[in-house]
């Protein structure tokens, strides 16, 4: 049993430290996407903050928060007399985030580098807190929400983002399908710990929320397509930012990745409209409360 235990601590700490390198060297071409992600993502962001409870003068947590893009939105909404603690595991995504709000001239915003399964702040020490596309990547994403929970005050509101079934994101399907595929790797279960649709299995973060202690949980799904001009700029998106893909191609010689490129080039041409490239995509917003009363 303890070995066990003792397997897994080891395992989840292996994982981290290549999801943190691996972030380390997408930070850059993260960062430099913002504008498009910021028009991808928009209105998918503005429904989380209004679920998680965000308001004026709000202290927020923003876990997983990447180089700010939505850190800089929640820290507009809560104004001067607001906080927003922005976390990440990756030290040079933190050292953009903190760049991008200093520029924006928010001394309201806290940068941290952090696990986002031991966050080390204070016990309910924040009004709301929101995570955007990170928790599918926790290795443990139930102690993620028990750790979300202890630091909301009671009565405290949190929403959470993640992909949705495979069948709804048809791209990231493809691009994971394909980057296996070259790289000689067997298909992986899409619902596998710490991939990019680890939690759009139907039921299944409501179930992580419950379990972690939150009540009134609920799920919503949104579309969320990707406008790009063309195949070619979503592409040049993936191959400076997209962490996973470029994990499973760096692997390959060049030869061999540049093939693995032009399939997906090739099968992506299918979202291809007179108007310029969509991507489909389905995000699942899931909310819940601390419960007041709770220590």
């Amino acid at each position: 049993m303890n070995s066990s235990i003792d397997d897994r601590i080891h395992g989840n700490q292996a994982f981290k430290a290549s999801m943190r390198a691996q972030w380390d060297t997408a930070a850059a071409g993260w960062n430099a996407h913002a504008a498009d992600i910021r028009h991808w993502l928009h209105k998918p962001t503005d429904a989380m903050c209004r679920m998680a409870g965000v308001r004026r003068g709000s202290r927020v947590l923003d876990v997983a928060a990447g180089s700010g893009e939505q850190t800089l939105a929640i820290a507009q909404q809560v104004g001067a007399q607001g906080h927003v603690l922005a976390t990440d595991l990756s030290p040079v995504i933190v050292a953009l985030a903190q760049d991008n709000a200093i520029r924006a001239g928010f001394t309201h915003v806290e940068t941290r580098v952090a696990d986002g399964e031991d966050l080390g702040v204070p016990e309910a020490s924040f009004d709301a807190a929101v995570c955007r596309l990170g928790l599918m990547f926790f290795p443990d994403p139930l102690q993620g929400l028990r750790e979300i929970h202890r630091a909301l005050r009671p009565g405290g509101g949190v929403c959470t983002m993640v992909f949705s079934r495979p069948e709804k994101n048809p791209c990231l399907t493809i691009l994971m399908s394909t980057a296996l595929k070259h790289a000689g790797l067997p298909a992986r279960d899409p619902f596998s710990a710490g991939g990019l649709l680890s939690l759009g299995q139907p039921g299944r973060i409501d179930a992580l929320f419950r379990s972690a202690g939150f009540h009134e949980v609920a799920t919503i799904a949104l579309e969320a397509v990707f406008h790009l001009p063309s195949v070619d700029h979503y592409l040049a998106f993936v191959r400076s930012s997209a962490s996973p893909i470029l994990q499973i191609l760096g692997r390959l010689d060049a030869a061999s990745a540049e093939a693995a490129w032009s399939e997906m080039r090739e099968r992506l041409m299918s979202f291809t409209s007179h108007e310029g490239w969509e991507g489909p995509n389905e995000l699942l917003l899931t909310a819940g409360r601390r419960p007041e009363g709770t220590t």
